[in-house]
């Protein structure tokens, strides 16, 4: 492990960056895609259920393996599990790349995101695992984050300039980036610690109980986009989606290895956090999807331009590595989350009125305002996620984290575009279209006014505490 000083040799960067590329690759992926989306349908004659498969594929993979991702990480090695299914995310890269027909892209774009799903807490285990924790971790995780948002947010604009060259280059970058960072990877990665034992087996029973759930319940909500679509099939996923986690959760009482342990649910900090992030990512998710429907269907303007205008968010890739570890250090995670998350609040608000004339001008301090806030709320809620949990735990705890992302981003979306639907109605004027996304951005907003709520009672609950000697750096959401 690296030596327990807040100082990092030449290596421990080495390492760090690599762990970053891995998740900035993540990012940049997702949002490459979705900025290609209309192009792709055009060249390969997508239907509209179609092309939504293809990015609802995505997330069923990614959502419905996390956790099982996770707990594969704990019991079978973080680096093993990261190299290989950093393969995969490269292999399967390249057959989107090469699809000529819409089925090969949904496969290939599943697949890609159960390798997402093992990758990533993985990633995260490994991060916490070779930095010491104190200033060194948080610093380590601050730039984790950051490269992890940044990723997303300079992915708008990289997507738009690569699909003018053409839309297969949006899967074939990936396919460089994360060769470069598996070539990197192989002689730099350490997996310090064994993986945890498993006396009893593999508690399978589990994997596959709550694999079928999150399965069920992230193609429910991916569903809800659309309630006047085929509502019996919604209602019946969701159904056999509780149904399995019933059973999962009996399963788990009764397993001698469980998969996820009962202990670490009682983390009221961790708790706080995966709601946290859950409501933060859905926040974002749908403001996302309403401003480039507002930018570009009313607006009427291009994909780069709608990334050009986002791309200021990305500065939490510059700050999130600098400044927010010494707000940490200074002041604790707790309050640091907490004013990231009321910066975002303040930031979707400031959006609400918006009308069809607006200029760039009106719309830049809610991009400035999410980018201070993605900052501040990224990382904390990382360092949250593992803060007080066994160290042979951390990828379990990633992989509710990332779960918990995921259901975010897919509740999110479903949230805003069932609103914005469900106003619209059958008009089709760009008053009625504007209402209707005035309407939908309410969510956005009321979503980040609970995740403050809730963080608000971790704050509470922190000067309850009577351990509050401890550093400031360790305080968890």
């Amino acid at each position: 492990m690296s030596p327990p000083n807040d100082r990092m040799d030449v290596r421990a960067w080495s390492v760090l960056f690599v762990l970053g590329g891995a998740i900035f690759l993540e990012g940049i992926d997702v949002a490459m895609l979705n900025v290609a989306l209309p192009v792709i349908r055009a060249d390969l004659g997508l239907s509209t259920g179609m092309l939504s498969g293809v990015v609802s594929a995505y997330v069923l993979g990614y959502g419905g393996f996390m956790l099982l991702g996770g707990r594969t990480a704990d019991l079978l090695g973080r680096r093993r599990m990261f190299l290989t299914w950093l393969t995969v995310f490269l292999i399967f890269s390249g057959l989107g790349g090469l699809a000529t027909e819409g089925w090969v892209l949904l496969v290939a774009r599943f697949v890609t995101g159960v390798a997402a799903a093992f990758m990533a807490p993985a990633g995260l285990a490994l991060v916490t695992g070779n930095f010491p924790e104190g200033p060194q971790r948080t610093k380590a995780l601050g730039v984790y984050a950051g490269t992890a948002s940044g990723g997303f947010c300079l992915g708008l604009v990289a997507g738009g300039l690569l699909t003018s060259i053409g839309w297969r280059w949006v899967f074939f970058a990936p396919v460089a980036l994360s060769a470069m960072i598996l070539l990197a990877a192989i002689p730099l990665l350490k997996d310090y610690g064994t993986p945890e034992r498993s006396r009893g087996g593999f508690d399978l029973a589990g994997a596959f109980s709550i694999t079928g759930t999150m399965v069920l319940l992230v193609y429910g909500v991916v569903r809800l986009e659309d309630p006047r679509n085929d509502t019996w099939i919604t209602i019946a996923a969701f159904s056999a989606g509780l149904v399995l986690l019933t059973a999962f959760i009996m399963i788990e009482r009764r397993a001698a290895n469980p998969l996820v342990s009962p202990r670490i649910l009682r983390s009221g900090p961790l708790v706080r956090a995966n709601l946290g992030a859950l409501l933060f990512l859905a926040s974002f998710a749908g403001f996302q999807f309403l401003v480039t429907l507002y930018l570009q269907e009313l607006r009427g303007w291009s994909t780069l331009q709608t990334g050009l205008a986002m791309l200021v968010i990305g500065i939490d890739t510059v700050l999130a590595p600098t400044v927010t570890p010494r707000l940490v250090s200074r002041f604790g995670n707790i309050r640091v989350l907490f004013g990231g998350l009321v910066l975002a609040v303040v930031a979707y608000v400031l959006f609400l009125p918006i009308g069809l004339d607006w200029a760039y001008a009106a719309m830049l301090p809610t991009m400035v305002l999410l980018g201070l806030a993605f900052s501040l709320t990224y990382g904390p809620l990382t360092m949250a996620a593992t803060e007080g949990i066994d160290e042979h735990q951390h990828g379990l705890a990633g992989g509710l984290l990332y779960t918990a992302m995921q259901f975010g981003t897919a509740l999110g979306l479903s949230a805003v575009t069932a609103v914005n639907i469900a106003t619209l109605g059958d008009a089709t004027t760009p008053e009625a279209e504007l209402d209707a996304i005035r309407t939908a951005l309410t969510v956005p907003a009321a979503a980040a006014v609970i995740a403050v709520v809730i963080t608000a009672f971790g704050i509470r609950a922190r000067t309850d505490t009577p351990d509050t000697a401890l550093a400031p750096a360790r305080a968890s959401a």
